[in-house]
């Protein structure tokens, strides 16, 4: 990705002339507009837009963000600028199912996810040889009662340690608190193992199996202090038979979990999410 390129992500009240100043102002800057998106919440009167542009040589981010000042004011827009040239820092944190981590691995390797993963953190010791292997520091932090409290304010430190811009729960499978829950509120994404809403607590999979539903999927959402509620970014579904025996629906659900959360940090790493409410915008490419 070229040094000088840039994403700008803006919301504010919808009214005429929006997307006018804001053009108008990358146009004087001889910046060139590669992709444009925008969407309008009826029912809030909310617009939401995502440009990604190109520079010329020496307009940096400062000089963007003060083009863009006086437009930013007269519409009251809430905006995040990012410079694409900059590779994402992110953190894993894995219990001891460790698909949705490996499949992140190979994504990076491959070059279809662009990000560097700093850390991964584990309440179990099963991912370190894979840590090892990629060179990746692996932090092993078992969670009790009686050092919840401690092992998160550890977390928060890393983060602002490495300067991770992304927490990723890869299938860990500890509740975070309320405070640290919105304390890394838009920056941390879990992938839930269901089509959410639907079956929750213990064993998902095998409830659906019971109850012989014929879809099974995965939820990859923002964490927040309502368990499993968050503002969902991507989903999938499968479909499933009578024929198939509960760890046939495992199997298929791992698979699905894997490509879901992906996805969902590949949309939120490319300044592709927007939060609108309990609910996201998702500009996909394409």
């Amino acid at each position: 990705m070229s040094e000088n390129t840039f994403d700008i992500n803006l919301s504010c009240e919808d009214r005429p002339g929006i997307v006018a100043a804001v053009t108008t102002e990358l146009a004087a800057l001889g910046a060139n507009i590669a992709e444009s998106n925008q969407f309008w919440d009826r029912q809030t009167n909310r617009f939401f837009m995502r440009i990604s542009f190109t520079a010329p040589d020496g307009v940096d981010r400062d000089a963007i963000a003060r083009a863009l000042e006086p437009a930013v004011a007269r519409f009251d827009m809430k905006t995040a600028l990012a410079n694409r040239s900059r590779r994402p820092k992110i953190v894993i944190m894995v219990s001891k199912f460790d698909h949705a981590l490996l499949h992140l691995l190979y994504q990076i390797r491959v070059g279809w996810l662009d990000a560097e993963v700093v850390a991964i953190v584990s309440n179990h010791e099963d991912s370190r040889a894979t840590a090892e292997a990629e060179g990746i520091p692996y932090h092993h932090w078992p969670v009790t009662r009686e050092n919840k409290a401690e092992q998160e304010e550890r977390l928060l430190a890393l983060v602002k340690e490495t300067g991770a811009d992304l927490v990723i729960l890869a299938r860990y499978m500890q509740v975070l608190s309320n405070a640290l829950s919105n304390r890394l509120f838009g920056k941390i994404i879990n992938i839930h193992h269901s089509f959410l809403p639907s079956f929750k607590g213990a064993k998902p999979y095998h409830q659906a199996y019971e109850r012989g539903v014929k879809l099974i999927g995965a939820t990859a959402h923002y964490v927040t202090p309502d368990l499993d509620e968050g503002p969902i970014i991507e989903q999938e579904t499968e479909r499933v038979t009578h024929a198939m025996s509960a760890e046939d629906f495992v199997a298929a659900g791992r698979d699905i979990e894997s490509r879901v959360l992906a996805r969902a940090v590949k949309l939120h790493l490319e300044s592709r999410v927007m939060l609108n409410g309990h609910k996201t915008v998702v500009f996909s490419k394409g």
